[in-house]
């Protein structure tokens, strides 16, 4: 599994600090992404254990939330990092595309956005969006943390 870069963000898991990575590969190629680059696989370095984990361990007390944005086409790759970040005391993210994922990605998550890029509709921030952020313990959509008032 490639990855293009790596992050901190502070704004796509609402009270999170959150480990950013960017998966390359993404078979979506939604209209007017945002990240065109992450289409070709190619484009990113080897995501491997070994620098997850260093990542995981750099970060240890100061982040709180590990997000993917995209991999979910990489299954057992995706959920093996997945389980890391929860063993290291993490909670876990997904931004898809996709408008549903296998049952042994969502059992490794707390929180999951899903839905294709639609410039009509906007983002999370978008009262019409498309798009749903899932708190994945409650089953409940939380789209109104990212509708300012």
């Amino acid at each position: 599994m490639n990855y293009y870069d790596f992050q901190v963000v502070f704004q796509e898991v609402p009270g999170e600090i959150s480990l950013c990575f960017s998966i390359c590969g993404c078979p979506l190629k939604c209209e007017g992404c945002h990240s065109p680059h992450l289409w070709k696989e190619e484009n990113g370095k080897t995501l491997t254990i070994e620098k997850f984990e260093k990542i995981l361990k750099q970060y240890d007390d100061l982040a709180t939330c590990v997000l993917f944005m995209g991999g979910e086409w990489h299954e057992n790759e995706l959920v093996n990092m997945l389980k890391i970040a929860k063993k290291n005391q993490y909670k876990t993210c997904l931004y898809t595309g996709l408008d549903a994922i296998s049952k042994a990605i969502l059992d490794e998550l707390n929180w999951l956005k899903t839905g294709k890029w639609n410039a009509a509709l906007g983002g999370l921030s978008s009262k019409i969006t498309n798009q749903k952020f899932i708190d994945i313990k409650s089953n409940t959509i939380k789209n109104n943390l990212f509708i300012k008032n």
